[in-house]
């Protein structure tokens, strides 16, 4: 499967948050060409500003492996890591990271555009863009509609 298959995965998992009325950010990890974990943010449900799909998919996929290091997985999202999930993914020596859309606000990544080396792993390879009008498109249509039903819309 290509970077493009695995992050149409990640964004059917965006597409659950959305139906859960969670921020559409979706997350999956692979190893050895099998997806070992697959997540979406949680962070309304769980009333927990940490459960973001990243953090739940390190946490399943190390509990999938059997340990905390994920060097020969790579993970695919949605939308740009925040600094709280690209320093996660630090400790996890993930191998990859694959994101779809920028986030310019909270993007913990490609500030102006070049990789901040401080943040992942030396060793992490960082991809950025891959279906990333798709991934944006979701986004964009999620807040929307949530700003058509006003203040405290879910």
């Amino acid at each position: 499967m290509t970077d493009e298959d695995y992050m149409k995965q990640a964004l059917d998992q965006a597409r659950q948050a959305a139906e859960l009325g969670e921020v559409p950010v979706g997350a999956i990890i692979v190893a050895g060409g099998r997806i070992i974990a697959r997540a979406h943010n949680l962070c309304e449900r769980l009333r927990d500003f940490t459960a973001h799909a990243e953090m739940q998919a390190f946490t399943s996929a190390s509990e999938y492996l059997g340990g905390k290091f994920l060097d020969q997985c790579t993970l695919y999202v949605t939308l740009e890591p925040c600094p709280m999930c690209a320093g996660a993914a630090f400790w996890t020596r993930i191998g990859r990271v694959v994101y779809g859309a920028r986030d310019h606000k909270r993007g913990g990544l490609d500030f102006h555009g070049s990789r901040d080396e401080g943040l992942l792993h030396p060793k992490t390879e960082l991809v950025g863009g891959v279906l990333e009008e798709d991934c944006a498109e979701l986004l964009s249509s999620f807040f929307a509609a949530r700003r058509k039903k006003g203040p405290g819309a879910a």
